[in-house]
């Protein structure tokens, strides 16, 4: 391990030479020497690097040779690297910060590159690790930070500068701007003290994470293979279901020789998708395109912009309002679900639909209090659908759509079918239960929900259920 020692060293010749001696007889190495002018013009730190038995007999000589005055504590020196905008000024919030904590920098480096960063390495010299554990929380948010060397044997510490790291490169990978970046570590960060207060392992969060940017990406371009099932309803609509590797279907059900799609998809598969549909439906640019989607969430709706038209409940469209509004939306009101969501967001670029393809088809913004009330109906083509919402047991806006002529019943993710997944699906699926400590907002209201949805289907005929993600359920007549 390694300690670092704030020593005065003697006024006499060879006094360095001394201590240096005394470290290298006990088989331990220094690693670094600091001279900090802002406690005083005649101390130095020595980082020594050894075992615990070998550094406490160095303390003990250091002490009884005169470097390690009473009055002085031991501390460590953490080697950081700030990334700040190359213009004047920018470097002053950091050193405000440090003067804050009351930390004093034992060393400090800069060079500019020619480009718009300049890189601060700058040494701290701290004497408690959870200041410093605050300390990099709180200087994320003002710039990109980078851990060049700490005392691994602190565990407080080491989990703070993990986060840090572990979301830099995260936000490598993903291309993430600066303030994206932030964000990312913020986030990161709350989903670890939520789950280390629920007793979790904190490091499973960044596995998780980590997990979930990489299968996202991992399926882009030519690994990009959704499965493509297709179904006949009662009446002859036909129904293909495209079901990514990662995220919601999207469901295109022809009528009429007109197409309604369900659901959208995550913004990071615009091209892919978009290909998939133009092989599956000749003239997909040219036709005037309407959706209908179950409910707001990230994965659902990352590709609205896809549809003239889209139909959703009253509190849906709130939804949307809100973020348009640069508001949280419903499930960023959960606190539990915020940083989640907002990871989603980061890692799938996001962004919300425009307004004006939205379109209500009832409900209120009333606190619902029964599950499943009918909101009302949609129609296109020859088809009619009916709009039932939930009362929030996935999340707030929820709507099943049933379509009885054709047995047909959009269900979100009110209703899906678990065991039907791929098994791209299977995994990306088992991350967010636990990254949010459950998908649904209330799970005690979202299986009141699947009972009641069950009394809604008649049982004299077949139907056709379709959830959000993985393959529809087949329900046989009676």
């Amino acid at each position: 391990m390694r300690r670092t020692y704030t020593t005065t060293m003697p006024d006499r010749v060879g006094a360095f030479l001394g201590a240096s001696r005394y470290i290298a007889e006990e088989g331990a190495n220094i690693t670094r020497v600091s001279y900090n002018k802002a406690i005083d013009m005649h101390l130095l730190f020595l980082e020594v690097d050894g075992t615990i038995q070998q550094l406490i007999r160095i303390e003990e000589r250091l002490k009884e040779h005169g470097y390690l005055p009473e009055s002085l504590q031991q501390g460590k020196v953490m080697m950081m690297e700030f990334k700040l905008r190359d213009v004047p000024g920018t470097v002053l919030p950091v050193l405000e910060l440090i003067d804050s904590f009351h930390f004093n920098i034992s060393y400090i480096s800069s060079q500019e590159n020619g480009g718009a960063y300049q890189y601060f390495k700058m040494g701290l010299f701290v004497e408690d690790s959870d200041s410093v554990s605050r300390f990099m929380r709180e200087v994320s948010l003002l710039c990109q930070v980078k851990i060049i060397h700490y005392d691994r044997s602190e565990k407080n510490l080491d989990n703070t500068v993990f986060y840090l790291n572990f979301a830099n490169t995260i936000a490598k990978k993903a291309s993430l701007s600066e303030e994206d970046s932030r964000q990312l570590m913020v986030c990161a960060n709350q989903i670890m003290q939520l789950l280390d207060e629920r007793d979790r392992p904190p490091y499973k969060t960044f596995d998780y994470i980590s997990r979930f940017a990489e299968q996202i990406y991992a399926h882009k371009g030519e690994q990009f293979e959704p499965r493509i099932s297709s179904f006949t309803g009662r009446k002859g609509a036909k129904v293909t279901v495209i079901e990514p590797p990662t995220g919601c279907n999207l469901t295109a059900v022809e009528k009429d020789g007109q197409f309604l799609f369900v659901d959208s998809g995550f913004a990071c598969y615009r091209e892919e998708l978009l290909q998939t549909l133009r092989k599956l439906i000749p003239g997909y640019d040219r036709m005037e395109k309407t959706a209908i989607i179950s409910h707001g969430d990230v994965d659902h709706c990352g590709l609205l912009d896809f549809y003239d038209r889209v139909y959703m409940s009253e509190k849906c469209l709130q939804n949307f309002r809100w973020e348009a509004q640069g508001a949280p939306n419903y499930r960023e009101r959960n606190p539990l679900h915020q940083p989640y969501v907002r990871i989603s967001k980061l890692l799938s670029d996001y962004h919300g639909p425009e307004l004006y393809r939205l379109r209500s088809v009832g409900g209120s913004l009333e606190e619902p209090t029964k599950p499943l009330v009918r909101i009302g109906d949609f129609s296109f083509a020859s088809l009619r659908f009916e709009a039932y919402e939930g009362f929030g047991g996935h999340v707030a806006g929820e709507i099943v759509w049933i379509e009885r002529n054709e047995g047909l019943v959009f269900t979100g993710d009110v209703l899906v079918n678990l065991k039907g997944f791929i098994r791209p699906q299977a995994e990306f699926n088992r991350l967010a239960p636990f990254l949010m400590t459950s998908v649904d907002t209330d799970a005690a209201r979202a299986a009141e929900e699947r009972l009641v949805l069950d009394g809604l289907l008649e049982k004299d005929g077949a139907w056709l259920i379709f959830g959000g993600h993985g393959a529809p359920i087949e329900r046989p007549i009676g």
